[in-house]
This record gives C-alpha cells, structure tokens and sequence, in this order.
C-alpha cells in the first residue's frame, strides 16, 4: 500500500512538474516520512482509545512536542525502529501517567536530573536537520531547560494525578531523547553541526 500509493503520487509529480532527481528523492523522502507519520499517528491514538488512554496519550503528545520544537532529539534511521519505539513510548507511557502516583521528593528528583541533562545536550541536531548556527543553539538550549524547569514545576503543583504525571514524563522523554547514548543505540550521527565549516 505504502508502495502504491507513493509511487502513484510521484508518477504524477514526475509528468507535472519539471524537477531533477536530487529534488525528486527529497520529495519521495518526504512523502514516505508523511506516510509513517500519519500511519502510525492513526494507529497510536485507535489503540490508545481502545486502552482507555486517549486523554493522557494527547496530553503527552501536546506537551513532548512543545518542548522537542526547541531541544529536537533522535530521529529512528529506520521505519521499524520508528514504529517499536513509538508504540513502546505512547502506549505505555500514557497508561503509566494514569496509574502511577510519585510523591514529590521523586519528581523534584527526576526534575534536576532531567533539567541538568537538558542544560548540556539540548538542542540535539540530526543529519537532515543539523543546528548550524551558534546563536541559534545556545537559545534552544536554554529555552529547552526553562520548559523542563516549567514542567517540572508543573508536575509539582498540579493537583491532578494523570496530568502531574503527563509533565514530569513529557520531560524525561526529551531527556532521553537528546542524550548522546540514545543516538548510538540507534546508530545515527550525534552534533551533526560540527561537520559544517559555517558557524553562524
């Protein structure tokens, strides 16, 4: 089905548009990157409904995809990779948040950690997305370890269990996600800005 239905839209791309095939990979790239996406988006929140756990699984999300705009992290090199820890990190996760009761000394706990982590490697660049620009980087980092003070903070004082919970994990997530080790178990070039000349 993936197949099929890049190949048909490339065809079309290909007859109606005069582009070379540098341009053409990039665009196939992208089409077979929107497919995983919107596939595996559609099978994370059907399973997440059956579960009883769409409400923290959007929370979460909501929150791990604001902080990630300024700290990125991995990206799976391959699909398969993509889909395992997908599926390992919003259908559990989601589910633990509901369950799950940490008192504070453990937040505060997991909070330091995780905002010192995030104060050293975030932002963390990928190869098709390396940070270049110094200024740029030095501003995403110190945005990244704010936000984690922020929900931090939040899973502290929000009385809410579930939603505490949905702070302090969206956190530890993009923590992890940034850590050097995360990149090599996943077999993928860490500080990609480094191999550019330019530094601004």
């Amino acid at each position: 089905m993936k197949d099929l239905l890049i190949n048909s839209a490339m065809s079309n791309i290909e007859k109606n548009l005069n582009y070379d095939k540098e341009k053409l990979a990039e665009i196939r790239y992208g089409l077979a990157s929107l497919y995983l996406t919107i596939t595996k988006t559609i099978v994370i929140f059907t399973l997440s409904y059956l579960m009883g756990n769409l409400k923290s699984l959007l929370i979460l999300m909501t929150l791990y995809s604001i902080i990630r705009l300024t700290g990125y992290g991995v990206h799976a090199k391959k699909s398969w990779q993509c889909w395992v820890s997908s599926l390992l990190i919003f259908l559990t996760i989601p589910y633990l948040c509901k369950i799950l009761i940490l008192n504070y000394k453990v937040k505060i706990t997991c909070g330091i950690i995780c905002v010192i982590l995030l104060s050293f490697y975030a932002p963390a660049d990928t190869e098709k997305r390396p940070l270049i620009n110094k200024k740029r980087r030095t501003i995403y980092g110190v945005i990244s370890a704010l936000l984690g003070l922020l929900y931090i903070s939040g899973s502290i004082l929000i009385k809410d269990n579930m939603i505490s919970n949905c702070f302090l994990f969206a956190v530890i997530i993009e923590t992890i996600v940034v850590l050097p080790i995360t990149y090599k178990l996943f077999g993928v070039s860490y500080n990609n800005y480094k191999k550019y000349n330019k530094e601004e």
